[in-house]
C-alpha cells in the first residue's frame, strides 16, 4: 500500500520504498471503523457517563432537576452525534484509514466538517457529554464534561498536531493556518 499526500502524490519511506503492510492493513477497512467505533463510543458515551452519574445517585443534593430542557439535551446529543458520524465517514473514506493514532489515516483530509473545523470529531465528542448531561440533567456528566474541555484540548495539541505535522508536513501545516481548531467557521473561498 502506498500512502498519498493531499494531492495523491506517492508518499514513501526515507530509502524511498513504500511502507510495509502492516497487520492491521490486512484487515477491511470497514470491519475495523465498525469495530473501533463501536468500542470507542461504547466507553466514552455509555461506560464513563454511567460512571459519572453515580455523582447524581450517590450525592443527590448535588443534583440540579432541570425538567423540560432536558430536551434541549437530546438534540445536541443528536447534532454532535450526526457531526461525528460525518467527519468519521469523511475521514475513513478520503483519509483511507482509521481515525485512531495506531491505524492512522493514509491521506491528509480537508473536506467536509475538516473545513470547518480541524477537529469535528473530538469536538463533537464533547458536544455528545454535554448533550449527555443536559439530557440526563446530571450534575456528574456535566463535571465530565468539563474535565474533558481541557483533556480534549491536550490531547490535540499535544498528540495529534505533532503527529500530523510530521505525517503531513507543509499541508497540515498550512490547514492549521487556515482552519480554527475548535470553534467552526464557514469555510473561506478563494485567497482572502
Amino acid at each position: 500500500m502506498r500512502l498519498t499526500n493531499s494531492m495523491g502524490q506517492s508518499v514513501n519511506t526515507p530509502d524511498g520504498t513504500p511502507p510495509p503492510a502492516t497487520f492491521l492493513d490486512r484487515i477491511p477497512l470497514n470491519l475495523r471503523m465498525l469495530l473501533y467505533g463501536t468500542s470507542f463510543l461504547a466507553l466514552v458515551l455509555i461506560v464513563v457517563p454511567w460512571a459519572a452519574y453515580r455523582v447524581d445517585v450517590h450525592l443527590p443534593a448535588w443534583h440540579v432537576e432541570i425538567g423540560w430542557a432536558r430536551v434541549i439535551g437530546g438534540v445536541l446529543f443528536a447534532a454532535a452525534l450526526a457531526v461525528y458520524f460525518a467527519a468519521s465517514y469523511v475521514l475513513t473514506t478520503h483519509g483511507k484509514g482509521a481515525y485512531v493514532e495506531f491505524d492512522p489515516p493514509k491521506q491528509f483530509v480537508a473536506t467536509g466538517p475538516f473545513r470547518w473545523t480541524r477537529n469535528p470529531i473530538a469536538g463533537s465528542l464533547v458536544m455528545m457529554l454535554l448533550g449527555e448531561a443536559v439530557a440526563f440533567s446530571s450534575t456528574g456528566i456535566a463535571l465530565l464534561f468539563v474535565l474533558s474541555l481541557p483533556l480534549a484540548h491536550l490531547q490535540v495539541v499535544l498528540l495529534e498536531e505533532p503527529l500530523l505535522t510530521r505525517r503531513f508536513g507543509a499541508d497540515y501545516t498550512r490547514y492549521k493556518g487556515e482552519v480554527p481548531r475548535w470553534f467552526p467557521r464557514p469555510p473561506r473561498r478563494g485567497p482572502a
